[in-house]
């Protein structure tokens, strides 16, 4: 069944847990995701960015997500993950997405409210929730205090902008960052900040750039030839804290996107006689159904129906 984000992260705030928002790009990681949310009675987030959807398509991603819902029990959301536009936007309410977020946390603060209450407007009316986003996703370790300031998500700006906009959740800044090189030194995030956060604002808040880059998924990928470095992520917990904060949506992809290269070069190294896509992307989707799995038991969202 589709559901706005907003059903899912309500009932995830008054039960004290979050829901995993995946990104898909394909057939498979569509099929791991929804496989492992069956298989853990999990409600899911199904996020596309526009990347993806220049990637694979928009009426394909959306036909796909629409044909997986008719197979699964568990409530589940199909969203935008950093729309920039309101023409991609648009696009996918038309499309039939259940929920859509503008990033506009490049611009300033009242750009940023300007373009989130107008796409706003555009989704209530289509009964689709809006997430948004204040502050910026950027490393901060070696930042000045002032640096910081700019860059972290302000807890008087964010009682200020959910406000103004009606939205209804908010992406905050508390020292994560996408990719895999989160951190070059101990990973920290700004606990005091999200709590400031959480008392001025009631609307669910969300967590971006919070992979954990586990150990056990780069371990496979370096050793079939993946150069990561010192890749490093959010610890797992790290990330619990944040749910017992008030963080009720997680977003995850680069995990995914580890999990399903380990698993590819794997099978290319081990078997390389195999020309089969199916015996190739297979264990690539099993990689990142399992990788779903372990999120949702950390989420805590596993057994849970809004």
């Amino acid at each position: 069944m589709l559901v706005t984000c907003r059903k899912l992260l309500n009932a995830a705030g008054a039960k004290g847990y979050a829901v995993g928002a995946f990104n898909i790009n394909n057939l498979e990681s569509l099929l791991a995701i929804t496989d492992a949310s069956g298989a853990e009675s999990s409600p899911v987030i199904v996020a596309a960015t526009p990347s993806a959807i220049r990637y694979a398509g928009l009426e394909y991603l959306a036909a796909m997500v629409k044909t997986a819902e008719k197979s699964v029990s568990v409530p589940m959301a199909l969203h935008l993950d950093h729309g920039r536009d309101v023409e991609t936007v648009s696009k996918c309410i038309g499309m039939g997405f259940t929920s859509v977020m503008i990033d506009a946390s490049h611009l300033d603060i009242e750009e940023n409210i300007s373009l989130t209450r107008h796409v706003v407007g555009l989704a209530h009316p289509k009964s689709v929730s809006v997430e948004a986003e204040l502050g910026r996703l950027a490393g901060v370790e070696e930042s000045t205090v002032e640096e910081k300031e700019a860059i972290l998500t302000s807890p008087e700006a964010a009682k200020e902008f959910v406000e103004r906009t009606n939205v209804d959740a908010l992406a905050v800044a508390i020292g994560t960052s996408h990719g895999a090189y989160k951190f070059r030194a101990k990973p920290q995030l700004d606990f005091e900040r999200l709590e400031a956060i959480r008392k001025m604002v009631e609307v669910p808040l969300v967590l971006h750039g919070a992979s954990g880059v586990p150990s056990w998924i780069v371990e496979k990928a370096k050793k079939y030839g993946t150069e990561l470095g010192s890749a490093k992520g959010i610890p797992d917990e790290q990330i619990r804290r944040a749910i017992s904060l008030g963080i009720t949506k997680i977003n995850i992809d680069t995990d995914l996107r580890l999990a399903f290269v380990g698993a590819i070069r794997e099978i290319l190294v081990t078997s390389p006689k195999q020309f089969d896509p199916r015996k190739i992307l297979g264990p690539a989707k099993e990689a990142m159904k399992e990788l779903v799995r372990r999120k949702m038991r950390l989420f805590g969202s596993s057994s849970k129906h809004p």
